[in-house]
């Protein structure tokens, strides 16, 4: 396979409104994270992802673009953003901005002057219809169908109503889209993340989909559209293949049997994408407000099949949590009593996988989901439209709070916790934009910084010998825990070495370890202290990774 920078980086996600305030109005800001670069860069991540910072009404914390060539005035200015992008290049890291092309704000002037007559060159910009031609639902409740005023029609948005899914089909609005990704790469940003990239291209004999299966829509009806290959095909040719950058696309919908014909290196479409295997995992048939159990068995099977899918010929980016899904270590580890030793467990899995790893801020200091009280403390749309419709339906909104405290965006969107000052240090002002998790005066960055055993530190040390051991980044990979119930453990190699990975994922000592006969092991990394006695058995949420001496 051939080697790359890009497989090679470690990406660090920002979600600017929530990284840091420079000027006490209570939201993040670029010059917030001109602030940290050197902080990010004592990390030892290699790109930073910036959730976006267009200008936009936020209806969708600024996933509802108005204009792709503008950054939005509470953020900042473009001149701010080029000194932001200069300060990342001298530290030596790169910069991705995040690319939202399945669809425009309806603020946007391609969609007023859509709406504003049927006769009007923009209406095909977007799908409109005389009456909604099936029964798709939004991603943030209700019809996926809106009725518009001016000119008697609906037009389609598969997220909020001021999301209108943009026509594809429309060669001019393609040629517009690659004209915007054209302007970021020539100012000389390194890449785009590419926001759910397979809904691009629609299947136009509009099928109905199953009102009670959500998650089963998304793969089904959602993604992977008859002529979404050819539009990848085409933005790689007349952009990405002429410039040196990293392409993610973001891939709800992308079962693993697709997943080289977006990343195979012979298909000149995307370098890799985020798969949502695991993602999905706890969610039932009525989305992720419809939570239901996962087994360990279910989680491990999820990197086995995408391992095997993507094999030699492509390559796929390993995440755990993001701005869209729950805290990694609320979700996947324990928050509680081994709130430490789970994110660094965590951490180990990340760090040692196959694929290029993403760390959402806030991570690498275990930041923990949220539990506000009442839900005018919440602020993300997903969650306030999920409260109005259950209020609508009469159901108990006590218990639909009680979810949104496990699945909830906001979990991850409260702000970074740089120190036990007023508002985690975030901001001046007296209030930011959401309110900052409660436990900031014990878990916050000034607090790991100073504590050697940190998880910042263990992060660091880890992101250094992925670095310095290539069989961690380009070496095979393969399951050899024979299924069990609390044991992950599986084998790296390649011909620059081999690695045994052993991840404990419960809260008892564990018994049983599979260590193979015949090699010579030395320790390389643990989440614990070295300690003899423990030599066959596997402390609580303990991670251990043996080196193979030959």
């Amino acid at each position: 396979m051939a080697r790359s920078w890009w497989k090679e980086a470690v990406i660090y996600q920002i979600y600017p409104r929530s990284f840091k305030d420079s000027n006490g109005d209570g939201i993040g800001d670029l010059r917030g994270i001109i602030e940290k670069l050197s902080y990010l860069k004592s990390l030892g991540v290699d790109v930073l992802w910036l959730s976006p910072i267009y200008e936009s009404p936020n209806d969708d914390n600024g996933y509802d673009i108005s204009d792709y060539r503008a950054i939005l005035p509470e953020f900042g200015a473009m001149a701010d953003f080029e000194e932001l992008l200069e300060g990342v290049h001298a530290r030596g890291m790169k910069l991705v901005m995040d690319l939202v092309v399945n669809h425009s704000s309806d603020e946007h002037p391609w969609f007023q002057e859509s709406r504003s007559s049927k006769g009007n060159p923009y209406r095909d910009y977007y799908f409109w219809e005389p009456e909604p031609p099936n029964n798709w639902k939004s991603f943030f409740g209700g019809s996926a169908w809106q009725y518009d005023e001016p000119t008697g029609e609906y037009y389609l948005h598969l997220f909020s109503r001021k999301q209108p899914d943009l026509n594809w089909e429309n060669r001019k609005v393609r040629e517009e889209v690659y004209s915007l990704m054209r302007f970021w790469l020539d100012k000389g940003i390194d890449g785009f993340r590419m926001d759910v990239i397979p809904f691009i291209s629609k299947r136009l004999d509009w099928p109905d989909m199953d009102p009670n299966d959500f998650s089963s829509a998304i793969e089904q009806i959602y993604a992977n559209g008859p002529r979404l290959h050819e539009f990848l095909q085409e933005m790689n040719q007349k952009v990405l293949s002429h410039y040196d950058i990293m392409t993610v696309g973001e891939a709800p919908g992308v079962p693993p049997h697709l997943a080289n014909l977006y990343v195979g290196e012979d298909r000149g479409e995307l370098n890799m994408i985020f798969h949502f295997g695991h993602m999905m995992l706890d969610w039932g048939a009525g989305g992720k407000f419809d939570p239901k159990s996962w087994s360990l068995n279910e989680f491990k099977e999820v990197f086995n099949t995408w391992h095997k899918a993507v094999g030699q010929k492509g390559w796929i980016s390993i995440f755990l949590d993001n701005h869209d899904f729950p805290r990694l270590v609320s979700r996947w580890g324990n928050d509680g009593e081994y709130r430490v030793e789970s994110a660094k467990l965590l951490a180990t899995l990340l760090l040692t996988m196959r694929g290029t790893p993403s760390i959402y801020q806030g991570t690498e200091i275990g930041m923990t989901n949220v539990s506000f009280d009442n839900f005018q403390d919440y602020r993300d749309l997903e969650t306030i439209n999920e409260y109005r419709e259950a209020k609508e339906r009469g159901d108990d909104v006590n218990a639909l709070l009680q979810v949104v405290h496990q699945v909830g965006r906001d979990n991850v969107r409260t702000p970074m916790q740089w120190d036990d000052s007023p508002n985690a240090g975030f901001t001046t002002a007296p209030e930011p934009w959401i309110k900052v998790n409660p436990n900031y005066r014990d878990i916050n960055v000034k607090a790991a910084l100073a504590n050697p055993n940190s998880i910042f530190y263990y992060y660091r040390q880890m992101l250094r010998l992925r670095k310095e051991n290539p069989a961690l980044v380009y070496g095979d990979y393969e399951c050899i825990d024979e299924g069990s119930h609390w044991l992950y453990a599986y084998r790296r190699w390649s011909k620059e070495g081999e690695f045994y990975v052993y991840l404990n994922f419960s809260s008892e000592e564990q018994s049983g370890i599979p260590f193979p006969t015949g090699l010579r092991f030395r320790h390389f990394i643990s989440n614990y202290p070295q300690d003899a006695s423990f030599k066959d058995t596997l402390r609580p949420w303990e991670a251990r990774v043996y080196q193979v001496v030959r």
